[in-house]
This record gives structure tokens, C-alpha cells and sequence, in this order.
């Protein structure tokens, strides 16, 4: 007789493999429609999964393209967790989320209070 081919529930696995802290913030990820399976958008958190599906959402500053390798039975430690997938586009950080860079003050950064006294007294006198 022929096997059914091993599946798990979208959310169980995302939190399986670690990407979610929580079970329900990976069924509410899915639920808003935010995870593509095999280039199909879902909203279904009991959606079925199984190997060899491309998974595609967002995760903090970036968009995480991966492929289901194994299923899992457990969410154990994160070495167990990272041999469940392949990631196939590594996460890079969006140009417009990068944090600005901030302002020198005469190449050594962030002024001290001593810097900045001598600037305000060196202002007070251009002013009279």
C-alpha cells in the first residue's frame, strides 16, 4: 500500500523551525495573507505543508525566501531547527530601513559636555 506523503500545518512549522517565537504570531503572520507557498499567496494558518515547498515572507527588515527540507516533529534547539529548510535568498537589510548615519562633531562623533561648552561660548561671542 502506497504512504501519504508526510505534511504539517504552515504555522506549526514556521514555529518549529524557529522563525517565530510564538505559535500565534506565526498563525497571525499567515492569517494577514503575508507568506507565499510555491508563489501562492495564503491566509489559511491550518494550511498544509510538506517537503520541497518554497516559502516566501517577511521577517523583521527583510523578505526570507526558503524551502521546506525536512518537517520536523519538535521545536528543539536552533541547530535542529536550521537543518529543517534551505534558505535560498539570504536576508539583506532594505536600503530605507538602514539606520541614518549620524552627524560628526569634528570627526570624534557625539560631542562631550566639555565640547559642548566651548562651542556655546565660542557662539556667545560671535553674537556680541
Amino acid at each position: 500500500m502506497s504512504e501519504k506523503a508526510a505534511k504539517l500545518r504552515l504555522d506549526k512549522w514556521l514555529w518549529y523551525a524557529r522563525f517565530f517565537k510564538t505559535r500565534s504570531l506565526a498563525a497571525t503572520v499567515v492569517g494577514a495573507g503575508n507568506v507565499r507557498v510555491n508563489g501562492t499567496a495564503v491566509a489559511k494558518r491550518s494550511l498544509t505543508i510538506q517537503a520541497g515547498d518554497v516559502l516566501t515572507f517577511p521577517k523583521d527588515d527583510h523578505i526570507r525566501v526558503i524551502r521546506v527540507e525536512e518537517l520536523g516533529t519538535r521545536r528543539g534547539p536552533a541547530p535542529e531547527a536550521q537543518t529543517l529548510y534551505a534558505d535560498l535568498a539570504p536576508p539583506e537589510r532594505r536600503a530605507r530601513d538602514k539606520p541614518p548615519e549620524n552627524p560628526g562633531f569634528d570627526g570624534k562623533g557625539r560631542p562631550s559636555k566639555k565640547d559642548r561648552r566651548t562651542y556655546d561660548l565660542s557662539q556667545s561671542k560671535h553674537l556680541e
